[in-house]
């Protein structure tokens, strides 16, 4: 079993809030516009970090991270891109690929908006942790945390800070 803590959009915010759940974690993912180089620094020296970079990350976020980023945790097929939509609206960068070949875990940021929902016609699990960060039109800043165990996703819980 795999402790998951997913976050997005901290535009270059990180503290000691996020940090203790960092800590607590087995592996953190971050889901792009990380803004600021130092905030996945400074997750990497706690736990793994798995990452993409966002619409306002510059050329060091890009370098370092994919744009998409798909890959195995345990034996769940994730596929973790910034924009990327949701379930009967995804973004067109992703639509056709996602229909070809779903994965079990469709992971993206952007909209600062936090929903986890099922897209059944694609059998698949879409979650957007909404925003880590300060930044935005968003009033509480969150994530989200969860465990991965063979093919199960489980014991998701919801992180919230006030802005």
């Amino acid at each position: 079993m795999i402790k998951i803590l997913l976050l997005s959009d901290t535009h270059g915010y990180i503290d000691d809030g996020i940090l203790k759940y960092v800590k607590e974690a087995d592996e953190v993912w971050h889901a792009g516009d990380i803004g600021d180089i130092n905030v996945t620094d400074a997750i990497k020296k706690i736990k793994p970090l798995k990452a993409v970079f966002g619409n306002i990350d510059d050329t060091k976020a890009r370098l370092e991270f994919p744009e998409h980023n798909r890959f195995m945790c345990e034996d769940v097929d994730v596929w973790m891109t910034h924009i990327g939509g949701y379930p009967k609206a995804y973004d067109m960068r992703v639509r056709e690929s996602i229909k070809l070949n779903p994965p079990k875990l469709f992971i993206c940021g952007h909209s600062h908006i936090l929903k986890v929902m099922p897209d059944k016609k694609l059998d698949l699990l879409h979650m957007n942790p909404g925003a880590a960060g300060k930044h935005g039109f968003h009033k509480v800043r969150t994530m989200l945390r969860f465990t991965i165990d063979g093919s199960k996703i489980d014991n998701l819980e919801v992180i919230e800070f006030p802005s």
